[in-house]
């Protein structure tokens, strides 16, 4: 069960929007600098500062690691004030790190927000995910499906040919054969260095982005915060736990998981409305980077309420402190 009557989505939305702003700020002026970890915890520590401003009592489910791996923001934290409605929050303060420390594209800051009980708390483990845009019947792809059917299947959807498909793929030594196995069919593949959360939304726009789908494995906890995008933006999201030991089963069974074979779809991972809001740090296909513009720093952000289906695109600027 959720706590669905006392989550008053419109009016914390833009409130979210000021916490997703204020990491991407933070990181200003690391960008391009080759420091991932102080990067990082800029935007850590501004978000976890502005979230403490929140009338909520808010839960971290999906966070920085568990408590003795992450000083800040970590998987179970209490944030805001306490006095307000009990939600869950996903985030990643910088969905990519190395994109920023080497000034490449599509680096963001990422933050959702449901009722309690509303999100999957998923392990930090792998996630073997495959996502396509809106517009298409339940189960057009599925994950079963090797990848060449994959794009066969969705290219007879769309009522094209599998050239015309393009896939996003977090570039990876394990992800070698699936690339092959795409490219046998002919279609092309947009090769990501991170930030699987911003590749999945880019299939929910294709014309814009030129995305049709994407697969692959990357981190769990990123998985379910792709999900919330999706819950907005409409779209489908497939995800299956992937465990290479006894340790990250453990770590599966402590969040409460226990059938390991399970297929998550995105009303699975996220199962009540939601808010979601991406700032971008560096410039992207979604959303402009952070820009100094002389004694004003300025930010794009994507602000997105599922039970209303209203996305904001807005930009925010304000002197530079």
């Amino acid at each position: 069960m959720t706590d669905a009557a006392n989550f008053d989505d419109r009016m914390l939305s833009l409130a979210l929007a000021r916490v997703s702003e204020a990491a991407a700020i933070a990181c200003h002026s690391l960008i391009g600098r080759g420091d991932e970890k102080a990067a990082d915890q800029a935007a850590v520590d501004a978000m976890r500062c502005e979230l403490n401003r929140l009338a909520i009592a808010g839960t971290v489910v999906i966070g920085e690691g568990e408590r003795d791996e992450a000083p800040m923001l970590y998987i179970g934290e209490d944030v805001g004030t306490g006095a307000g409605p009990a939600v869950d929050i996903a985030l990643d303060p910088l969905e990519g790190t190395t994109l920023t420390a080497k000034d490449m594209a599509n680096a963001l800051a990422v933050i959702a927000m449901g009722p309690r009980g509303s999100m999957l708390h998923a392990p930090d483990v792998y996630m073997d995910k495959l996502a396509v845009g809106p517009g298409y019947a339940a189960g057009v792809v599925t994950l079963d499906m090797d990848p060449a059917t994959r794009v066969k299947a969705l290219a007879k959807a769309k009522g094209c040919k599998p050239a015309e498909i393009t896939v996003c793929v977090l570039e990876r030594p394990r992800h070698e054969d699936m690339i092959e196995a795409i490219r046998s069919t002919g279609a092309a593949i947009r090769l990501i260095t991170d930030g699987d959360v911003a590749g999945v939304m880019h299939c929910a726009d294709s014309t814009r982005t030129g995305i049709d789908m994407y697969m692959g494995s990357g981190g769990a906890p990123e998985g379910v915060l792709a999900a919330a995008a999706l819950k907005c933006l409409g779209g489908q999201i497939m995800g299956r736990l992937m465990f290479r030991n006894d340790d990250e089963r453990g770590r599966a069974t402590k969040a409460g998981i226990t059938d390991f074979d399970r297929v998550y779809d995105r009303d699975d991972m996220v199962t009540d409305d939601v808010i979601f809001a991406a700032t971008g740090v560096t410039d992207g296909s979604l959303l402009a980077g952070v820009r100094r513009e002389g004694n004003f720093v300025s930010v794009e952000t994507l602000l997105m309420r599922s039970r209303s289906g209203s996305i904001r695109q807005m930009r925010y600027r304000r002197p530079v402190s």
